[in-house]
């Protein structure tokens, strides 16, 4: 079965019962807020007591001319547009108020961790909504804009305002300028194998020589591959290539209604384990005599082992882990090292994503799309445009409507606007096993493609990065995810965020990462992992620039020998089926 460009995609579940789910979630939520305030009024006291002096000082301000204006630093706000008008200045520095105190009250609620979490989420995206930035009436770079273009602006703003209305989402970049193939997802090669749930790709080496094992890449299934082969100057994958690694990716379906069914256990047998099958076919028949490296390299890895090395990044790596655990539950090893990128396998602590996960949210998906459906795209990507609402909402609110302005292109965008599609049953295992129930770290807890799994059991070398200012995979539940597992472990912590700390070329110098580069373990020819994140950053030391080297010196030594680089794509039965990046990727949710 290949993927329909054509087919369309219809919400399987009407809006109400979400809606209805959500309300009582928070309604519950706020009432234990209420509680809880009423517990310390004296808090509550203090902080209303210094919103009031600083408020009085404001409007003191306003009404002496002679007073100079707030100071405003929010990035909102600091064009001339909102420094000339002195209405403008104040109005801002009223809602910034406004807003931190909102904020403060929510720090002062007495409650657990995930219930305050929920609160501070609500009321954070209500104060992003509120800013006078997003009324026309309130925001002077608007209104000047209007003036300076006669109106046009007004009927521009509208036009997008009812194109977006049309299409269904908010549109980010100008995605007319890309094409994937083209200008993003670029680098060569062609797809070997396919099923109806992947596509896998073999890209062209750019080296002479090629290690003996190829990297198998397993990409979220939440998003699409090219997040990691973006530009050439970026690219994940070309910076692999160049290493003298042989590189087969996976590109997942986009579903449509007919994937309905699909199952987590259809993603790690029929996608993750058939691509470490093929894989591995595909490094036997290339298989030839070896040349030895060249003196002063790494030193390799011996033939003997698995015959592939594979990586998984966010979603991807929970299933990567899982299917090599449930590799492990068989008593079968064809996996010689594994690398773990901005990955969850213990979801204890799940950060800000833990407001969307209580029973209420999952039992409503289970009972909606739980035995057969789809979780749209664009509701997946509404849900993660609202965890930065000012960075990937409002901005375009009102530069495209207010202003009648029209995004630049920007290739990251387009590719954060390409989203995909979820099945139904597949959703929900994952998130009542995993975000719920937290199920993978405990020892034969769950039962997965028919035998019960534990991270434990996962022997294999393993180089697991996490990201210091991930919002959606906190680094130390990253850190925690590595200490599952039993085989030598290199922990590395980068600088920024879950996309922009991973996608940082080595050729860029920028940012930093922290790494512990200790002795061996005496009798065991590796470093343990300390007891808790907070005991490995105090031991790591910072690196100025990219992971990218550390990753690829540690990847060199899990490879194998070297050999003259294969000449045609696949290998034995594995044809070209078609050149990169195929048509799976290609279809729109």
């Amino acid at each position: 079965m290949s993927a329909n460009p054509s087919a369309t995609t219809r919400p399987t579940e009407p809006p109400g019962p979400r809606a209805a789910a959500f309300a009582e979630s928070l309604q519950h939520t706020f009432a234990t807020a209420a509680q809880a305030l009423s517990l310390d009024p004296a808090r509550v006291a203090d902080i209303q007591a210094r919103f009031a002096r600083e408020y009085a000082e404001l409007w003191s301000g306003l009404l002496r001319a002679d007073a100079p204006p707030p100071e405003v630093k929010d990035r909102r706000f600091v064009s001339d547009s909102w420094r000339a008008n002195r209405f403008s200045t104040y109005t801002a520095a009223l809602y910034l108020l406004n807003a931190r105190a909102l904020l403060e009250l929510t720090e002062a609620v007495q409650a657990d961790a995930k219930t305050q979490q929920k609160i501070r989420f609500a009321v954070q995206q209500w104060v992003d909504a509120a800013a006078p930035s997003n009324v026309w009436a309130l925001n002077p770079e608007a209104m000047q804009a209007a003036i300076q273009t006669q109106g046009e602006s007004l009927r521009r703003g509208m036009d997008n305002l009812l194109a977006d209305l049309r299409r269904g989402k908010l549109t980010q970049t100008d995605e007319s300028q890309f094409e994937v193939g083209r200008n993003v997802a670029t680098s060569e090669g062609a797809v070997v194998f396919e099923n109806p749930w992947f596509q896998l790709i073999d890209y062209k080496p750019l080296t002479a020589e090629v290690h003996a094992r190829p990297l198998l890449i397993v990409p979220p299934c939440i998003n699409k591959y090219y997040i990691l082969d973006l530009q050439p100057a970026n690219s994940l994958v070309r910076y692999a290539l160049e290493q003298g690694q042989r590189v087969l990716l996976m590109s997942w379906r986009n579903p449509d209604a007919s994937c309905g069914h699909w199952t987590w256990d259809d993603y790690v047998e029929q996608g993750v384990l058939r691509a470490i099958a093929v894989a591995g076919e595909i490094a036997a028949a290339s298989a030839m005599p070896a040349k030895p490296a060249a003196r002063g390299a790494a030193k390799p890895a011996k033939a003997e082992g698995g015959s592939i090395n594979a990586l998984g990044f966010c979603v991807g790596g929970t299933l990567l882990g899982t299917a090599l655990a449930v590799l492990a539950a068989r008593g079968e090893k064809p996996v010689q090292s594994a690398t773990f990128l901005t990955t969850l396998l213990d979801f204890s602590d799940t950060g800000i994503l833990d407001v969307f996960v209580d029973e209420a949210q999952v039992k409503l998906r289970e009972a909606t799309i739980g035995k057969g459906g789809l979780l749209t795209g664009a509701e997946l990507a509404a849900a993660f445009s609202s965890l930065r609402p000012n960075d990937l909402m409002w901005n375009y609110v009102v530069g495209n409507y207010l202003k009648g302005e029209t995004p630049p292109p920007f290739d990251l965008l387009y590719w954060n606007a390409d989203s995909t599609n979820l099945p139904g049953p597949m959703l929900a295992w994952y998130l009542r096993n995993t975000y719920l129930e937290n199920k993978l770290p405990k020892p034969d807890a769950v039962c997965v493609c028919g035998v019960p799994v534990a991270m434990r059991r996962i022997a294999i070398p393993a180089y697991v990065y996490a990201s210091r200012e991930d919002h959606i995979v906190p680094w130390h539940s990253a850190y925690a995810s590595a200490r599952l597992l039993s085989g030598p472990t290199r922990f590395v912590l980068g600088a920024s965020g879950h996309i922009a700390g991973v996608i940082n070329p080595a050729s860029k110098g920028k940012r930093s990462h922290w790494r512990l580069d200790a002795g061996p373990r005496p009798g065991k020819g590796w470093t343990a992992l300390p007891a808790s994140a907070a005991a490995w950053l105090e031991q790591a030391t910072e690196h100025a620039g990219s992971w990218w080297p550390d990753w690829a010196a540690w990847l060199a030594a899990q490879s194998g020998p070297l050999r003259p680089a294969p000449k045609a794509y696949g290998g034995g039965a594995h044809k070209v089926i078609e050149p990169a990046p195929g048509r799976y990727v290609k279809v729109r949710a």
